[in-house]
């Protein structure tokens, strides 16, 4: 399974080569459709049309999760408190990713120390 954080996001919903060879090479591997978590639409988007489009069109091809189990939101902080470091969200993306998922961010930093005290969940820079 592949979940994009808000950079991940983002970057793929960019209408340029590079997302889109991205994109096609995540079909190959059969790593498409990703996972996006509601959460993360609230970093991604700020409801108008005209700054939302791109995202809006990506999103048609992923798979949206509406919801957060309590398990995951508690696992969720569990890894935040190990790892000292990431927003809730980012914690959030990374439970969701477990148990051997792979993230999509744009910035991998945070991601990284949160995966290191997760079941085998590995951060791509995108």
């Amino acid at each position: 399974m592949l979940v994009l954080d808000s950079g991940g996001l983002s970057r793929l919903s960019q209408r340029s080569r590079r997302a889109a060879a991205l994109i096609a090479a995540l079909r190959a591997e059969g790593l498409w459709p990703p996972v996006v978590p509601t959460v993360v639409l609230a970093e991604s988007t700020a409801g108008t049309a005209r700054t939302d489009a791109n995202i809006n069109r990506l999103l048609k091809s992923c798979e949206v999760d509406p919801v957060v189990a309590e398990a995951k939101a508690r696992r969720a902080g569990q890894l935040r408190a190990r790892a000292r470091q990431g927003s809730a969200i980012d914690a959030l993306v990374v439970a969701l990713a477990e148990p051997g998922s792979t993230v999509m961010t744009s910035d991998p930093d945070d991601l990284d120390a949160l995966a290191a005290y997760a079941d085998q969940v590995v951060i791509e820079a995108v």
